[in-house]
Protein backbone atom coordinates (compact mmCIF):
# COMPACT_ATOMS: atom_id res chain seq x y z
CA UNK A 1 0.00 0.00 0.00
CA UNK A 2 1.20 3.21 -1.04
CA UNK A 3 1.19 6.40 0.88
CA UNK A 4 1.63 9.89 0.07
CA UNK A 5 3.41 11.99 2.25
CA UNK A 6 2.64 15.68 1.76
CA UNK A 7 4.33 18.83 3.36
CA UNK A 8 1.59 21.92 4.34
CA UNK A 9 3.67 24.62 4.84
CA UNK A 10 2.70 26.44 8.01
CA UNK A 11 0.42 23.22 9.04
CA UNK A 12 2.68 19.88 9.18
CA UNK A 13 2.36 16.84 7.12
CA UNK A 14 -0.37 14.99 5.55
CA UNK A 15 -0.52 11.11 5.14
CA UNK A 16 -2.65 9.91 2.92
CA UNK A 17 -3.99 6.28 1.19
CA UNK A 18 -6.68 4.91 -0.52
CA UNK A 19 -8.19 1.75 0.55
CA UNK A 20 -8.91 -1.52 -1.45
CA UNK A 21 -12.43 -0.41 -1.42
CA UNK A 22 -11.46 3.31 -3.38
CA UNK A 23 -11.48 5.56 0.08
CA UNK A 24 -9.00 7.93 0.56
CA UNK A 25 -8.01 8.67 4.19
CA UNK A 26 -5.28 10.53 5.79
CA UNK A 27 -3.59 12.12 8.78
CA UNK A 28 -2.69 15.39 9.02
CA UNK A 29 0.00 15.59 11.31
CA UNK A 30 -0.01 19.46 13.01
CA UNK A 31 3.01 21.03 14.00
CA UNK A 32 1.01 21.50 17.31
CA UNK A 33 1.09 17.92 18.24
CA UNK A 34 -2.82 17.50 16.89
CA UNK A 35 -3.27 15.05 14.52
CA UNK A 36 -6.78 14.93 12.38
CA UNK A 37 -7.88 11.44 10.95
CA UNK A 38 -9.44 12.52 7.48
CA UNK A 39 -12.08 11.07 5.31
CA UNK A 40 -12.17 12.12 2.14
CA UNK A 41 -15.72 12.45 -0.24
CA UNK A 42 -15.57 9.04 -2.63
CA UNK A 43 -16.66 11.26 -5.35
CA UNK A 44 -14.02 14.48 -5.21
CA UNK A 45 -11.07 12.94 -3.50
CA UNK A 46 -10.28 16.64 -2.77
CA UNK A 47 -12.60 17.28 -0.24
CA UNK A 48 -13.05 16.06 3.05
CA UNK A 49 -16.51 14.80 3.74
CA UNK A 50 -15.74 14.02 7.84
CA UNK A 51 -12.46 15.50 9.91
CA UNK A 52 -12.00 14.01 13.31
CA UNK A 53 -9.37 16.03 15.68
CA UNK A 54 -7.52 13.84 18.05
CA UNK A 55 -5.83 14.78 20.98
CA UNK A 56 -2.30 13.02 22.17
CA UNK A 57 -4.59 11.40 24.34
CA UNK A 58 -7.32 9.79 21.64
CA UNK A 59 -4.17 9.43 19.20
CA UNK A 60 -2.76 7.60 21.44
CA UNK A 61 -5.79 5.40 21.70
CA UNK A 62 -6.34 4.87 18.40
CA UNK A 63 -2.83 4.03 17.53
CA UNK A 64 -3.04 1.07 19.71
CA UNK A 65 -6.89 0.20 18.39
CA UNK A 66 -5.21 -0.63 14.92
CA UNK A 67 -1.12 -0.33 15.58
CA UNK A 68 -0.10 -3.24 17.97
CA UNK A 69 -3.19 -5.69 17.41
CA UNK A 70 -1.84 -5.08 13.47
CA UNK A 71 1.71 -6.47 14.14
CA UNK A 72 0.76 -9.05 16.51
CA UNK A 73 -1.83 -10.32 13.53
CA UNK A 74 1.12 -9.89 11.05
CA UNK A 75 3.45 -11.97 13.08
CA UNK A 76 0.88 -14.74 13.66
CA UNK A 77 0.50 -15.06 10.38
CA UNK A 78 4.11 -15.25 9.32
CA UNK A 79 4.85 -17.97 12.50
CA UNK A 80 2.18 -20.26 10.92
CA UNK A 81 3.80 -19.84 7.37
CA UNK A 82 7.28 -20.87 8.90
CA UNK A 83 6.89 -24.12 11.03
CA UNK A 84 8.94 -23.77 14.55
CA UNK A 85 8.24 -19.78 14.27
CA UNK A 86 6.57 -18.21 16.85
CA UNK A 87 5.98 -14.73 18.45
CA UNK A 88 5.13 -14.31 21.89
CA UNK A 89 4.03 -10.53 24.19
CA UNK A 90 6.17 -10.39 26.75
CA UNK A 91 5.07 -7.81 29.49
CA UNK A 92 7.95 -5.85 31.07
CA UNK A 93 6.71 -5.99 34.85
CA UNK A 94 7.67 -2.18 37.02
CA UNK A 95 9.86 -5.11 39.09
CA UNK A 96 11.93 -6.52 35.93
CA UNK A 97 16.13 -6.50 36.19
CA UNK A 98 15.63 -4.40 32.66
CA UNK A 99 13.50 -1.65 34.09
CA UNK A 100 15.20 1.47 33.20
CA UNK A 101 18.06 -0.14 31.18
CA UNK A 102 18.83 -0.28 27.61
CA UNK A 103 17.27 -3.42 25.82
CA UNK A 104 20.58 -4.38 24.34
CA UNK A 105 22.22 -4.98 27.95
CA UNK A 106 19.59 -8.17 28.24
CA UNK A 107 21.71 -9.54 25.02
CA UNK A 108 18.41 -11.24 24.21
CA UNK A 109 19.45 -12.52 20.47
CA UNK A 110 22.92 -13.32 21.71
CA UNK A 111 21.73 -15.93 24.54
CA UNK A 112 18.80 -17.31 22.85
CA UNK A 113 18.60 -16.42 19.10
CA UNK A 114 15.35 -15.04 19.70
CA UNK A 115 14.54 -11.49 18.41
CA UNK A 116 13.01 -8.37 19.68
CA UNK A 117 10.72 -7.31 16.99
CA UNK A 118 8.88 -4.45 18.72
CA UNK A 119 7.99 -2.69 21.75
CA UNK A 120 4.48 -1.90 22.93
CA UNK A 121 4.64 1.40 25.47
CA UNK A 122 1.06 3.21 26.26
CA UNK A 123 -0.36 1.95 23.08
CA UNK A 124 2.83 3.08 21.04
CA UNK A 125 4.51 0.48 18.60
CA UNK A 126 8.42 1.01 18.53
CA UNK A 127 8.99 -1.32 16.06
CA UNK A 128 12.27 -2.53 15.41
CA UNK A 129 13.98 -1.32 18.60
CA UNK A 130 17.41 -0.39 18.81
CA UNK A 131 19.62 -2.14 21.65
CA UNK A 132 19.49 1.57 23.36
CA UNK A 133 16.26 1.33 23.11
CA UNK A 134 15.17 2.10 27.43
CA UNK A 135 12.49 -0.31 28.60
CA UNK A 136 10.08 0.65 31.44
CA UNK A 137 7.55 -1.14 33.59
CA UNK A 138 4.43 -1.99 31.74
CA UNK A 139 6.43 -2.17 28.42
CA UNK A 140 5.22 -5.21 26.30
CA UNK A 141 8.19 -6.55 24.24
CA UNK A 142 6.77 -8.62 20.79
CA UNK A 143 9.57 -11.34 20.10
CA UNK A 144 9.81 -13.72 17.55
CA UNK A 145 11.90 -17.03 17.58
CA UNK A 146 11.16 -20.47 18.85
CA UNK A 147 9.19 -21.80 21.65
CA UNK A 148 12.02 -22.08 23.64
CA UNK A 149 14.13 -19.76 22.90
CA UNK A 150 11.21 -17.07 23.59
CA UNK A 151 10.61 -19.20 26.48
CA UNK A 152 14.28 -18.28 27.75
CA UNK A 153 13.50 -14.57 26.69
CA UNK A 154 10.70 -14.95 29.19
CA UNK A 155 12.62 -16.05 32.20
CA UNK A 156 15.62 -13.19 30.81
CA UNK A 157 13.11 -10.30 31.22
CA UNK A 158 11.59 -11.42 34.47
CA UNK A 159 14.59 -12.47 36.41
CA UNK A 160 18.04 -11.32 34.59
Amino acid sequence: MDVEQTVLPGIGLRHEFTTRSGRRIGVVSHRTGRRDLVIYDPDDPDRACETVKLNDEEADALVELLGAPRIVQRLNALHREVEGLVSVQLPIAPGSPYTGRPMGEAQVRTRTGASIVAVVRAGHVFASPAPDFVLTGDDIVVVVGSEDSTATVADILASG
